[in-house]
């Protein structure tokens, strides 16, 4: 500008933050394989294996972040949930991480998921919780 005041907003040297990557970038493009039912739930439990957590180093970013947010086991959906990635990418990495011996996948017996007395259990169990104020859940 002529008064020596420069323009509104930020300037060419201005450092934002970064913009966001595609989940398609990330995964070179591949997709959970949810179509054909070989995709694994978001009930999957994953956990860091010991080569996994010794070679965070050599991971990309995503890979390193979920690795490293492994140490104890934890589902697919907690874990994109927790890192802010969509869950097809949590899905495609882990398979791949697993295949690499870095992530143990443990997939959940589909039989058992399906059986109404799994359910009726977690939701005795939930009632069990006690709530904020330190009683037992009552309701129906």
């Amino acid at each position: 500008m002529t008064d020596g005041v420069p323009p509104p907003g930020p300037g060419p040297d201005s450092v934002g933050p970064a913009p966001a990557v595609r989940p398609y970038l990330v995964t070179a493009g591949r997709v959970a394989d949810a179509a054909s039912g070989r995709a694994l739930p978001v009930e999957t439990q994953v956990v860091a294996t010991a080569d996994g957590l010794a070679g965070l180093g050599r991971l990309s970013f995503e890979q390193h972040d979920i690795v490293a947010a492994c140490r104890l086991p934890q589902s697919l959906a907690e874990l994109a949930a927790r890192l802010r990635l969509h869950l097809n990418v949590v899905r495609v990495l882990a398979e791949d991480l697993r295949d690499e011996g870095r992530l143990a996948v443990y997939v959940p017996d589909a039989e058992a998921t399906h059986d109404a007395s799994v359910l009726r259990r977690v939701i005795d169990g939930l009632r069990a919780v006690p709530d904020s104020r330190g009683v037992p859940s009552d309701t129906d």
